[in-house]
């Protein structure tokens, strides 16, 4: 399983890079602006890679169930959004995630479901 969340993120990575690539050479032979587009790629791309490496720890971590966590990255604050079952597992997601090297803030918006 871990493998199998790694080798998707890393697809989702070179994918993502690919897709920026082929949208700066687009952008330069239109003559439009490259600079403030090259740049938004680029943290984009930053973006997506981190959204992919913290959805891979948090898949890699037994006790969760990623698929009701969204992951969503800006700069280097992630935001966790969906529900878990337990404080506990709310707490460790956020753990998780903080561990991840380029980190530095998140938010976490998990809901703990009710009856839990």
């Amino acid at each position: 399983m871990k493998a199998l969340a790694l080798a998707l993120s890393a697809a989702l990575a070179l994918a993502l890079a690919a897709c920026a690539s082929d949208n700066k050479s687009s952008t330069s032979s239109s003559g439009g602006t490259s600079g403030s587009t090259t740049s938004d790629i680029s943290q984009a791309t930053k973006d997506a890679t981190l959204t992919a490496k913290v959805k891979s720890a948090l898949a890699a971590d037994v006790g969760l169930s990623t698929l009701s966590i969204d992951v969503d990255s800006a700069g280097n604050t992630v935001t966790l959004k969906g529900t878990v079952d337990s404080a506990d597992k709310k707490q460790r997601a956020e753990e998780v995630a903080r561990k991840v090297d380029g980190v530095a803030t998140v938010r976490n918006q998990l809901a703990v479901k009710s009856g839990s």
